[in-house]
């Protein structure tokens, strides 16, 4: 055998035992935004052989640089001594499309560290993650996965999005599109459903994080944070319901908003020990007793959107004994002149602005003005602005009448409820049919049956955006309300659907 033909078999055993993964580099060394691209970080002055690599997994419309730009959870990683590894999903793309190419990724990773790694996500890529593991074989490769404000059961923004009011707004600004798809509740039980009854949904160990907090008024996560409060506790993007699993061991629910949750200075020394090969047995720092989720959901808001050129006017019934209105105007541009009048002609002013941060709505911008101790009747809303302009009017109220209204889904029917006697209503829903997140059908009313419930239509397999407006009177005074949610019926016609 000559010395080539030596060389070469030599490769190849070498291959063999070793194989050779592609990734990008170091973080210094790549510009992240490239799907599929990996990137690990600087080795620690010491590893020891407890301490597993670890794998930080992004979230919606977000790349790698969220764990180490303007953060400290790389560094706080590095300096306690642990390997550390960073990936680019696609930003906008499903969780099946994203758990395939991440499922392949972590195999390299396990070649290249010689080990298992134990992953850290933010929000949809606790998503991407269980995809990845569950329905693409990743779960040889991974000791356990800590998520962090995961909306593991669909996030009712995602269900806004793709509305009957939204979508000018949603469609303009680009959030229509296969995630926030994917995230709608209707479809993201429908994942659940075929996810969980897998036979190895128990191999890899779950850890979960959820927030409460979500900012001042005004702030870039106040608005998500107020349309989810209908929903129960949140961090302005998912709700603390939505963070959990029920074969999860849920850490700790904590004062954190949907962007300080994935900061090391707030959880890292929560999840520290799990990041080791042997991780505790019990909880550590378990707090979750204070938060209780099992309420129905209030109906507290009033929606409304579309186009206009120029000028536009939006009204709005608030009723007698609400304690506060919150009005906030999204739309797709930051310069919108708005004036509110008050019923007894008082004008208001001064919206704040913010840009949107909820992941689900980004790209818009949030003009919010809250009034304490409203008047009754009719609040007329003026925009101007320079030129064509989508937008979106979500009117939040702190009202008794909030609790009053709920609606339910069993099977295939829709049933809105009345909790008083005293409270007299009229409803009507909307229901637009959506297959692989484009509009299959047109919007359609749906007929109301007796008793305030209404039949499904099945116009085929996909994701059902149901809009419900409800105008009545409560102690003789007008009032009104929209309830918004989703179900997805599948090929055979299961109805698949998450509580409103």
């Amino acid at each position: 055998m000559d010395l080539l033909t030596k060389g070469l078999f030599t490769c190849a055993i070498l291959l063999f035992f070793f194989p050779i993964t592609s990734y990008a580099g170091s973080i210094k060394d790549g510009a992240s935004g490239n799907p599929g691209e990996w990137y690990v970080g600087d080795t620690p002055a010491s590893v020891t052989e407890e301490k597993r690599p670890i794998l930080f997994i992004h979230g919606l419309n977000s790349s790698s640089e969220t764990w180490y730009e303007s953060n400290d959870m790389y560094t706080t990683a590095l300096d306690n001594g642990y390997e550390t590894a960073f990936i680019d999903l696609y930003p906008t793309k499903d969780m099946w499309d994203n758990g395939e190419l991440l499922a392949g990724k972590i195999e390299d990773m396990y070649h290249h560290f010689g080990e298992k790694v134990v992953i850290v996500a933010h929000s949809k890529g606790g998503i991407d993650t269980q995809a990845a593991l569950v329905h693409h074989g990743a779960s040889p490769y991974v000791d356990r996965v800590i998520t962090l404000s995961s909306p593991h059961h669909g996030s009712q923004l995602a269900d806004l999005a793709y509305s009957s009011w939204a979508g000018w707004l949603a469609g303009i600004i680009g959030s229509k599109n296969e995630a926030t798809y994917s995230l709608q509740t209707g479809y993201m039980s429908y994942f659940r459903s075929t996810t969980d009854s897998s036979p190895d949904i128990g191999t890899v160990p779950f850890y979960t994080f959820g927030g409460t907090e979500w900012g001042s008024f005004g702030s870039s996560l106040y608005w998500g944070g107020l349309y989810l409060s209908s929903y129960g506790s949140n961090d302005g993007a998912v709700t603390v319901k939505s963070s959990r699993l029920p074969y999860a061991q849920e850490l700790k629910v904590g004062k954190w908003d949907h962007t300080s949750i994935k900061e090391a200075s707030s959880t890292f020394p929560l999840f520290r020990p799990y990041l080791n090969e042997t991780a505790p047995l019990a909880a550590f720092g378990l707090e979750t007793a204070a938060v209780t989720e099992e309420t129905e959901p209030a109906a507290a808001q009033y929606v409304s959107g579309g186009e206009y050129t120029g000028r536009t006017r939006e009204t709005v019934i608030v009723e007698s004994g609400a304690d506060a209105v919150t009005f906030d105007w999204i739309s797709s541009s930051p310069d919108v002149d708005l004036k509110l009048v008050s019923p007894d002609k008082k004008t208001y002013s001064g919206f704040k602005a913010a840009k949107d941060e909820t992941e689900v709505l980004e790209g818009s911008y949030h003009h919010t003005l809250r009034i304490d101790d409203p008047a009754a009747g009719r609040w007329k809303l003026e925009a101007r602005s320079p030129g064509g302009e989508s937008y979106l009017l979500n009117t939040s109220f702190d009202s008794e009448l909030n609790e009053k209204i709920s609606a339910s889904i069993n099977l295939d029917e829709l049933k809105v409820k009345n909790k008083d006697a005293r409270l007299k209503f009229k409803s009507d829903m909307t229901v637009i049919h959506y297959k692989n997140g484009r509009q299959k059908e047109t919007k359609l009313k749906a007929k109301q049956q007796s008793g305030g419930s209404y039949q499904l239509p099945k116009l085929g397999e996909g994701v059902y955006s149901l809009t419900i407006e409800v105008e009545g009177t409560y102690q003789k005074e007008k009032f009104a309300r929209t309830m918004i949610s989703s179900v997805y019926i599948d090929q055979n016609g299961r109805v698949y659907s998450e509580d409103f």
